[in-house]
């Protein structure tokens, strides 16, 4: 069985999306210029930057845009790249871009089994959109090809009066109930983004039996201090640059695109996360970047087994959602984590101290003229 060497996050550079949803966090600071940025590099040179080999095994690659992930084109040829260089691929999407799914449907089989959506049901769009069954119809569509999904909710208030709804048209056509995450204001205190007292929202959609809403509730707004091997076990890449951080918002480590021959740097976070909680740490957590973290498996955290017995992820890709990267990676021992924070806390320094006479130089620059 396969497990998993690295996680690897991807920011593809589509700031467009063909919804407005109230709870984006995106559009909400301005994030959307409704720019569809092509990729300076082919899709096989982009396998060939995060090829196996490079990256010490088999990984799951996660996609995801700022807006609507599938509306340029040129990404299904990234993810056919990356499927065929043995990777597996998760992709972010609001589902309703029909053209799309078919012409994923047209993959070959072997590596459509790889292949995994995370598809955001955003139940009042798709209504106003009069788009709903279309909806349902491409993830059917790709559960018949082969690949594997998730449902997910972003739930607010706003979406309260539809709960009775959304139940009974996710068991007709999926024959289970979707999957919760936790709105969320970004506005210095993290905390979900509803009227209610906090246990009142986690009541109100705890009733969806989510393992996903169940976990994210016990790490939201929780600062992270302890050892965490992202950086070395996961990193984040922005597939337009190249630059591949830590972690969000974190120490940038280097460029894939460059010198692809040769090996990538990873140094992990260990005690310095700047962030205060784990943004995503279903998935960063989940996998196991914080080993002494006990989670459930992402697989947990995303399936569903549907009525007639069937489950919304294959075979192959919930074996490799079921592993740790504990399980292919090395942990260091205390004397070792010791080292790795203080060379963090001196580089983090060393940046700070650039980055502040950059802005020195910059001002004057700006007085002499």
């Amino acid at each position: 069985m396969e497990k998993i060497k690295r996680f690897i996050e991807c920011y593809i550079p589509i700031e467009a999306c063909n919804f407005k949803c109230h709870y984006c966090y995106i559009s909400q600071h301005g994030g959307l210029s409704n720019k569809i940025n092509k990729l300076t590099h082919s899709s096989q040179y982009i396998a060939q930057a995060l090829s196996k080999r490079r990256m010490g095994g088999v990984c799951v690659i996660n996609l995801c845009a700022w807006g609507e992930t599938l509306i340029s084109e040129e990404i299904l040829d990234v993810i056919r790249a990356l499927l065929e260089e043995g990777h597996y691929v998760m992709v972010v999407t609001n589902g309703s871009l029909t053209n799309r799914f078919e012409k994923i449907a047209e993959f070959p089989k072997k590596i459509l089994n790889h292949l995994f959506f995370k598809f955001s049901f955003h139940y009042l769009e798709l209504i106003r959109l009069n788009i709903l069954d279309t909806f349902f119809n491409n993830v059917k569509m790709m559960q018949n090809a082969g690949a594997s999904f998730t449902i997910e909710i972003t739930p607010t208030d706003e979406l309260e009066p539809y709960i009775d709804e959304i139940k009974e048209v996710t068991i007709r056509n999926l024959g289970a109930l979707p999957h919760m995450t936790i709105a969320r204001v970004d506005s210095g205190e993290i905390l979900p983004l509803t009227n209610h007292k906090v246990e009142e929202y986690y009541n109100i959609w705890g009733q969806f039996n989510s393992d996903l809403f169940n976990f994210k509730k016990e790490i939201f707004g929780v600062k992270r201090r302890e050892f965490c091997y992202a950086g070395e076990w996961s990193i984040c890449v922005d597939l337009l640059s190249g630059e591949y951080r830590q972690c969000y918002g974190s120490m940038i480590l280097g460029n894939i695109y460059k010198n692809i021959k040769k090996p990538l740097k990873f140094i992990p976070i260990g005690c310095n996360c700047i962030q205060p909680h784990c943004y995503n740490g279903h998935a960063f957590i989940g996998f196991g970047n914080i080993p002494e973290i006990e989670t459930p498996t992402y697989a947990q955290m995303r399936n569903r087994v549907q009525n007639d017995g069937k489950e919304w992820i294959t075979k192959d890709m919930k074996e490799i959602m079921q592993t740790k990267l504990g399980e292919s990676n090395k942990q260091y021992n205390k004397r070792k984590q010791k080292i790795i924070n203080q060379k963090n806390i001196c580089m983090l320094t060393r940046i700070k101290i650039k980055e502040k006479i950059k802005r020195q130089l910059l001002l004057n620059k700006k007085k002499d003229v």
